[in-house]
């Protein structure tokens, strides 16, 4: 009999991490999310029927917690974990020169030292569950090109898809598929935030303004499938994310142009 294959997602109380759980628990995985929002956790969950899901409170800045968090999940799927989904992250956007310490240091620990501890924490679940087990972590749009008022968010993208690239070929011998997933703009609950604590103007307007698309929050989650059953290293959603992807590839001096003529946001 085969072992129901299981699949562990930060950042699971909404958004993407919600749209992704639904999306496996529908296919038939057991599924589990981890949030520091347990009432986003519960909603997530109660669309899901059936007992095969799980819910823990995770702080992915929190090493140690990561430990306790996929030694609770391993144990209740049946003592496995496929697949680490990390997801969860935070918007900052702004002038550098305008930024608080401690905004600079919030993204850079959710958002890219949350995505190294649940790598390194998950790897000896994933070996042992290898091969055709998967790391998947979202990236972004920002972290294909810099845009300006967005440097810190930009460095955390950039870090997560040098992190996967790294571990693409560091884990191969084990059997385990390292992807990332870029979207741009998706509509999610990040889009109502400001970007930082000095604006008062909601991403989702910049957006706008811009002319940019916004796509469903599912067409990452449909991303995040494929990126666990498939074979290339980078999966961009969003009209936005594959056309700065092609511009970058082949027109880097373009797209630098632009860039610097603008300062409207490119991702996520």
């Amino acid at each position: 009999m085969t072992q129901q294959r299981s699949i562990f997602i930060t950042g699971g109380g909404s958004g993407i991490g919600r749209a992704t759980t639904l999306h496996f628990a529908a296919k038939g995985w057991f599924v589990g999310v981890a949030d520091i929002n347990e009432a986003g956790m519960a909603g997530t969950l109660g669309g899901i029927a059936g007992e095969a899901k799980w819910s823990g409170k995770l702080d992915v800045r929190d090493r140690a917690g990561w430990d306790e968090a996929l030694a609770a999940f391993a144990a209740a799927a049946g003592g496995r974990i496929d697949v680490l989904v990390n997801n969860a992250g935070i918007g900052t956007g702004g002038s550098l020169a305008e930024l608080d310490p401690e905004e600079i240091d919030r993204c850079l620990d959710i958002n890219l030292k949350g995505v190294l501890y649940g790598a390194q924490a998950a790897y000896p679940y994933l070996k042992a569950a290898g091969p055709g087990s998967a790391l998947v972590n979202i990236a972004s749009a920002a972290g294909i090109v810099g845009s300006a008022g967005m440097s810190v968010y930009c460095a955390t993208k950039f870090g997560v898809r040098a992190v996967t690239e790294s571990l693409d070929a560091e884990w191969l011998p084990d059997g385990i598929t390292v992807a990332a997933v870029c979207p741009s703009f998706i509509e999610t609950p990040l889009l109502d935030g400001t970007g930082n604590r000095k604006s008062n103007q909601a991403i989702r307007e910049s957006v706008r303004a811009a002319g940019l698309e916004i796509s469903p929050v599912e067409h990452v989650a449909e991303a995040v499938w494929e990126a666990v059953h498939g074979t290339k290293l980078d999966y961009f959603v969003g009209a936005t994310s594959k056309r700065m992807a092609f511009a970058k590839r082949w027109m880097p001096g373009k797209v630098r142009k632009q860039l610097r003529a603008s300062s409207g946001p490119l991702g996520r």
